[in-house]
């Protein structure tokens, strides 16, 4: 569903090197790495926000490096929600819709539809202001989604939220990703919400991935110590050529 080809942008200092990256259909899959990694610039280039240096992304087998963010397909949570605080619920989900210039009434049946998905309907005539952060984490998600994306980007979505809190909607973000089957990317630096959510992962440092796999993967079998020491991995050894070199991660 969504391949990445030999990704470079520089930022800055930063560089997004040669970044190459296969997500699968109806996938969730989680970017994971310490602050200043590149994982939130990764997804705005995925959804458009920044402008490519080279390499070349395919959605759907379509290309569209080039294209402008409306035009992707592409359903996008940022970290802060970026909820528009002058309009009710029902206005921020509505907002996507109405600047494809849809019919009312397929307006109306797409908010519906969704708000029901998420169970927020109660929600929907509601001020921004005065929702709880899991509230506007389900409202953002349905703007996101009410557009009917092929993939949802989710940048650190539960960051802002208590533990608790955090553990629910987790749960209410795998539900939706297979009640759709939406291929999904997830941006988290927290181990134990990528566990809740990731079918596979990718960790990245100083803009390049380490490894790719799936969690089970990742703890087990770590590519190089970095894996290992973010993935909390303990006593382990690695082979180079003949010589083994233990080590231990605290």
């Amino acid at each position: 569903m969504i391949q990445v080809e030999n990704l470079y942008f520089r930022i800055g200092e930063f560089i997004l090197n040669d970044v190459s990256l296969v997500v699968r259909q109806g996938e969730y899959f989680v970017l994971l790495g310490p602050t200043g990694s590149g994982k939130t610039l990764l997804l705005e280039a995925l959804c458009g926000l920044r402008k490519l240096e080279s390499g070349r992304l395919f959605i759907n087998g379509q290309n569209v490096t080039d294209l402008e963010p409306r035009r992707r397909m592409i359903g996008y949570v940022p970290q802060d929600y970026a909820l528009f605080p002058h309009r009710l619920v029902e206005g921020n989900i509505r907002f996507g819709l109405e600047a494809e210039k849809l019919p009312k009434s397929e307006i109306d049946r797409r908010v519906e539809e969704i708000a029901e998905q998420l169970r927020i309907r109660h929600l929907l005539n509601r001020r921004i202001e005065g929702l709880s952060g899991g509230e506007r984490q389900q409202v953002a998600l349905g703007r996101a989604l009410v557009i009917q994306p092929k993939v949802l980007l989710l940048d650190e979505p539960v960051s802002a939220l208590d533990e608790s809190t955090r553990e629910s909607v987790c749960g209410e973000l795998k539900r939706i990703q297979e009640e759709l089957g939406i291929t999904t990317i997830h941006v988290c630096h927290q181990l134990q919400e990528a566990f809740m959510v990731a079918d596979r992962a990718g960790i990245l440092k100083e803009g390049s991935f380490q490894q790719i796999g799936t969690m089970e993967e990742l703890t087990r079998k770590p590519r190089n110590r970095f894996v290992a020491e973010f993935m909390r991995c303990g006593n382990l050894q690695f082979q180079h050529g003949n010589l083994q070199q233990p080590f231990h991660i605290t």
